[in-house]
């Protein structure tokens, strides 16, 4: 299987399908590069050739001790990127992988990226702090953590109907599906989780999203009870300098699986338009 090394020796596994332009995936935490798969295999038909890891601590990936920093992570990046010398990429990121991104450009730069897609992202800044009075609520993250030590499947059990949608009328998923996302976060090392879920919430991206001078296509939906779209994806796309906001309306955290055609056609356009240099603008039309 395939497998890079990181910088600190730390072996990660990844995948690496199909030919063409390349479109490199980050998942969000908890989950695998498997969450990937299915949206992967309509980029693959269409000519793109997609990338996607296990972040440490998650999948097939190795557990390290230490590494659960952002800027670790976009080191891990780079060190894929580097690997399969990867240019002229689309990144498109989910959830938390939004935010590791982010830290690869401010980081590592642009050289080998072309423009970035963030999906549901945590970004700009989940915490609530007198700079932040619009964040959430210390208290409420640190209930969710306590949750996680005392019973993470059960955590998973009653947190999967939100994060999929369940009762809303856009959302329409099988139980089989349910089940195999939720077999791979049990998979994933709650030591890795705990120091992953800290970062994200503590870190403030306002600053750095500034810096990234890329352009970036914004997805969010309407329904996000994890990260909502007030709070992440609308601020994100007025702090960007080059941004659209594609808002899915009645569309959960979890909208990669939910509204897949939507999110195939939009990554498909958004990643294509790379090739002809085109700009994004924010009516979401890619033009030339």
């Amino acid at each position: 299987m395939p497998y890079f090394k990181a910088g600190d020796e730390t072996s990660l596994y990844y995948r690496d399908w199909g030919q063409g332009r390349p479109v490199v995936l980050l998942a969000s935490q908890g989950l695998s590069s498997g969450m990937w798969q299915h949206l992967m295999s309509g980029l693959v038909d269409a000519g793109f050739r997609c990338l996607a890891y296990d972040r440490r601590g998650h999948g097939r990936s190795d557990e390290p001790r230490d590494g659960y920093d952002f800027d670790t992570l976009a080191d891990d990046l780079a060190a894929l990127m580097s690997h399969v010398d990867v240019r002229e990429a689309t990144l498109v990121g989910h959830s938390m992988g939004g935010a590791e991104i982010v830290r690869y450009l401010t980081r590592h730069g642009s050289q080998r990226v072309s423009r970035i897609a963030l999906v549901s992202a945590t970004l700009p800044f989940l915490l609530r702090t007198d700079e932040n009075p619009g964040g959430i609520d210390r208290s409420v993250f640190e209930g969710v953590w306590a949750e996680w030590g005392r019973d993470w499947p059960g955590w998973i059990a009653a947190n999967t109907p939100p994060f999929v949608g369940a009762g809303l009328p856009a959302c329409h998923v099988s139980p089989e599906i349910v089940a195999w996302g939720t077999r791979d976060m049990e998979r994933t090392s709650l030591y890795a989780l705990s120091r992953c879920s800290r970062i994200v919430v503590e870190t403030d991206f306002r600053a750095e999203l500034a810096e990234v001078r890329v352009p970036a296509l914004v997805i969010h939906g309407t329904a996000d009870a994890s990260n909502p779209i007030d709070l992440c994806g609308r601020r994100s796309a007025q702090i960007l300098p080059a941004a659209a906001l594609a808002v899915y309306d009645g569309a959960p955290h979890g909208l990669f699986i939910t509204h897949l055609p939507r999110l195939l056609d939009d990554i498909r356009g958004f990643a294509a338009a790379a090739a002809e240099g085109s700009r994004v603008t924010t009516d979401h039309q890619f033009t030339g």
